[in-house]
């Protein structure tokens, strides 16, 4: 392990003295990618560094203890802190999704369950918005359908923090939450108090922070532009604002209408893209390394039912966590932490016990 966190420190160094360049700024992706690293590094030089102090007190407090028995009393709570130190620092040196210090693009459909899955979109929507604010994060709608009674049939939102540091990072923390998202409630529209089950489907995508790291020919996109209609079909603006664009090589689709201006709502859609084709990338890499991989928590499958919000129970509950909790109520308000620390801890496991199987 020396050697590992020796070449840890050299890059560490290293990236320091490239970010006092003032040439590297000027290339804002690039010092974006080195900050991120860097704030990675910096907290395990951290950690390294406060397991070697707690070494020095401990046999420093045990080679007083032959003389002076009172510093006795100390070494117990020393060689907890150390045991403690040196279980952050390995945990740290597991290696970091590359992506986690990124912004993210989250979409919410509506499922099963008609005007009840819409509706309940919406209070997703709502959850995590308050979630990024307690977290300091700013978000921004950038594209949404809204149903006839509230909600959303669909709604695209980008989510973004000032931090460098990938523990902190936006993807870091929701990457967990795609997948199918089940809700058991009395509906607004049910006269008879009847408990009625739908669902609601959550991707996640790590966006892009240069438009250059992901490399689109011009010649692989079909755009079509139309008039922007929102519910009912009703006529929003008379001009022809609303952009669809296809990419023709992976058939992905993007449309986009909320803004008046085509020009905004095509930036808004090429945005959507990248992050789309980013996270296709990652997934013909993940299918190519599925055995090494395949234990994560983190999924893309939005066929996947991975938690269930219970209103008559006030329960939340993640199937792939285990978690459970009856403060439902507080996390529709945005207190999601300890359900996505549940997940963060799982993956954390995960990786440690891939470590292992490596290492034999």
């Amino acid at each position: 392990m020396l050697d590992s966190i020796q070449s840890l420190f050299d890059e560490h160094q290293e990236l320091q003295q490239q970010l006092a360049d003032p040439a590297v700024h000027a290339d804002q992706g690039r010092a974006r990618k080195l900050g991120r690293r860097y704030s990675e590094l910096n907290g395990i030089v951290e950690a390294y560094r406060r397991v070697e102090s707690l070494k020095g007190d401990l046999e420093a407090a045990r080679e007083m203890a032959e003389e002076e028995p009172e510093f006795a009393d100390e070494i117990p709570t020393l060689e907890e802190s150390l045991e403690e130190a040196e279980q952050r620092l390995h945990r740290l040196l597991i290696p970091r999704d590359p992506d986690d210090g990124r912004n993210v693009i989250l979409e919410v459909k509506a499922g099963e369950g008609g005007d009840e899955s819409a509706l309940f979109a919406g209070d997703l929507l709502r959850m995590y918005a308050r979630y990024a604010e307690r977290k300091g994060w700013k978000t921004e709608i950038l594209s949404s359908t809204d149903s006839d009674l509230g909600g959303y049939k669909d709604v695209q939102m980008a989510v973004k923090t000032s931090s460098t540091d990938p523990a902190e990072g936006v993807w870091a923390h929701l990457k967990y939450e795609g997948g199918v998202h089940r809700v058991q409630r009395v509906p607004v529209t049910e006269s008879q108090g009847r408990i009625h089950t739908s669902a609601a489907g959550v991707l996640v995508f790590p966006e892009v922070d240069e438009p250059e790291e992901i490399d689109i020919s011009q010649n692989d996109l079909k755009i079509d532009v139309y008039r922007s209609s929102g519910p009912g079909g009703q006529s929003v603006n008379t001009t022809d604002s609303a952009v669809r664009i296809t990419h023709l090589p992976t058939g992905i689709v993007v449309a986009m209408q909320n803004e008046k201006s085509q020009l905004q709502n095509r930036e808004a859609a090429m945005r959507v893209l990248r992050a789309r084709l980013l996270a296709h990338q990652q997934e013909q890499i993940d299918a190519e390394a599925a055995e090494h991989r395949k234990s994560q928590v983190k999924t893309m499958d939005r066929s996947e039912r991975i938690r269930t919000y219970n209103f008559p129970e006030n329960r939340i509950a993640d199937h792939r966590t285990g978690y459970k909790a009856y403060n439902l109520d507080t996390v529709m308000s945005g207190d999601l932490e300890a359900v996505i620390q549940s997940a963060i801890q799982m993956d954390e496991e995960h990786r440690l016990a891939a470590l292992g199987q490596d290492a034999e």
